[in-house]
């Protein structure tokens, strides 16, 4: 008795000793956070392991790369116009008459320490920050991702596509070297071609004519402050409704639009993402290290007298350069008033293209009246339309990029400049259908492959010959997983108008926006846009019978 009560009595005062330091800090935050209960709810999200979801996460990343570069770079980086006589470390620009941006990005290149280094990681980081974001983006819409309930996270994505390329416009035109300041006249041109309100919007912004006394100190702030703090409030809450909702994912064996299937954010996925970001930093740093961008000192300061023949922008603004050069010279004067249609419209091109891009969700919805959730994601060739349409987007958009740089095109390839001009003029419009045209009939042939083997199997390149003389291939049967995955997708009837009469013979209104409607849908969802899938009873007819082999 007496050990067991001296036993008992241990026991109480173990459970009775007050809480360590760590544990009471941890109450205390809980008690005013609750983080326990928001930890135990997030922290074992199932996310699918699939690589193509580590593409937004390469987006992210490379933002991270720029945030912490980018303030490194402020701390030596002076946005003045004021002219300066340059004695630096770089001597062949040594007694030249340079800006004060200028001298301090050279000074930032020859003589801070790790400057170069850094500046070239923040250039990189920028392309590849704007690459991923539109390849992100194209497998969002190739599988038809952005579907409800994700269409504002598609308007979170695409808003910071249009914020990363003004911003990239805004960082490589702060050193103002000759190729950004080219650059500049560009987009200074452009905003002029605006009717009506095109001088006072470059006066505004440029403060005077060009190039203006304080329009590095105005784009300063924009470019380190204003464009990231927005980007960065729309990567946060693009986080959260990640987050928020169910995440999508590659039809499968065990995926419904109930259930995922994947591993747990903590510590499985937490735990690849962590070292996928320093896979990031590092590639990042070598290509910064061995890559050399922006050599701001063989290109010189700028001088309004002087252009560069070579001056081109960065790839994501290249195709905007594309449309101005390869539009015609065309002006419209009337009542005293010069409209420069060479310019202005393609200039508003621009935003519209993008803006395609954009809205093609909200379409797609309207379309076909779904209002259901999605979380498994569409295979590119059940949805033939939209892929030739994204296919078809990319192709003009290269192609415009090519006009952008027809120049530097010539000179390596030997060619005229009129020429390959021409060519783009032809191929803005030529180029798009064809790929349109080609990506849907290569959906649907891939449509009809996996038809057949759902009937008749894989393949094997086994021939086998028959007691009758007659040779066959042996085809292997699908696992129930290949056949569910090749079958899942759904196939319903477009929207259709239906009788325009009724039984007493009362003709209904149609309105044009529902004739519209109709059309797309026959177009992007009828019978000419898909191969129906084999039925049930197909299958059991082929697979049970003597059709089999």
């Amino acid at each position: 008795m007496d050990g067991a009560g001296s036993a008992n009595g241990a026991a109480a005062g173990r459970r009775s000793a007050p809480p360590g330091k760590g544990e009471r800090v941890a109450d205390w935050a809980d008690g005013r956070l609750g983080i326990y209960a928001l930890a135990k709810a997030n922290m074992r999200k199932v996310f699918p392991d699939h690589w193509s979801f580590m593409l937004g996460e390469v987006c992210l990343y490379s933002f991270l790369v720029l945030i912490l570069t980018g303030v490194y770079l402020t701390l030596f980086f002076e946005p003045s116009t004021a002219e300066v006589v340059y004695n630096g470390t770089y001597e062949p620009l040594n007694g030249v008459l340079v800006t004060r941006a200028y001298e301090s990005t050279l000074d930032i290149s020859f003589d801070v320490r790790g400057g170069l280094l850094i500046r070239q990681i923040h250039h990189w980081a920028a392309l590849v920050f704007v690459t991923g974001m539109l390849v992100h983006m194209m497998r969002v819409f190739f599988t038809g991702a952005f579907r409800k309930p994700r269409e504002l996270n598609w308007v979170f994505g695409w808003t910071l596509l249009m914020l990363g390329i003004i911003t990239g416009l805004t960082g490589y035109s702060l050193p103002d070297d000759l190729l950004s300041g080219t650059g500049l006249r560009f987009a200074y041109g452009a905003i002029l071609s605006v009717p009506i309100v095109g001088t006072y919007l470059a006066f505004f912004l440029f403060g005077g004519e060009f190039p203006g006394e304080d329009f590095i100190a105005r784009l300063y702030p924009v470019h380190i402050l204003l464009l990231p703090g927005i980007m960065l409030g729309l990567v946060v809450l693009h986080l959260i409704l990640v987050f928020y909702h169910k995440h999508t994912q590659y039809p499968g064996p065990g995926r419904d639009q109930k259930s995922v299937v994947g591993m747990p954010f903590l510590p499985v996925y937490m735990a690849k993402a962590g070292g996928f970001f320093f896979l990031v930093f590092g590639v990042l740093a070598l290509m910064g290290g061995v890559a050399s961008i922006n050599p701001v000192w063989a290109f010189g300061p700028y001088r309004p007298d002087l252009v560069t023949t070579g001056a081109q922008p960065d790839w994501y603004l290249g195709f905007s350069e594309g449309l101005i050069r390869v539009m015609p010279g065309w002006e419209l004067n009337a009542w005293g008033h010069t409209l420069e249609l060479g310019v202005f419209i393609p200039f508003s091109l621009f935003p519209l293209i993008l803006l395609a891009l954009g809205l093609y969700p909200f379409l797609e919805a309207w379309v076909t009246g779904d209002r259901r959730e999605h979380h498994i994601l569409d295979r590119p060739r059940n949805v033939p339309v939209r892929t030739g349409l994204g296919a078809a987007w990319l192709s003009l958009y290269a192609v415009l990029l090519i006009g952008g740089g027809n120049d530097i095109v010539a000179t390596h390839l030997h060619l005229s400049i009129n020429v390959i001009t021409w060519f783009v003029r032809i191929a803005v419009f030529v180029v798009p259908v064809l790929t349109y045209v080609v990506t849907k009939r290569i959906c649907l042939g891939l449509q009809r492959r996996d038809r057949d083997n759902v009937l008749h199997g894989r393949e094997t390149g086994t021939i086998k010959r028959l007691p009758h003389g007659e040779y066959i291939e042996v085809h292997e049967p699908l696992t129930q997983g290949q056949l569910h995955t090749l079958t899942q997708h759904e196939q319903n009837p477009p929207y259709e108008i239906g009788p325009t009469v009724d039984a007493n013979g009362v003709r209904r209104r149609v309105t044009p926006s529902q004739r519209l409607r109709a059309r797309l849908a026959r177009a992007m969802f009828g019978s000419a846009s898909r191969i129906e899938k084999p039925t049930v009873e197909e299958y059991r007819e082929v697979t049970s019978g003597e059709h089999h082999h």
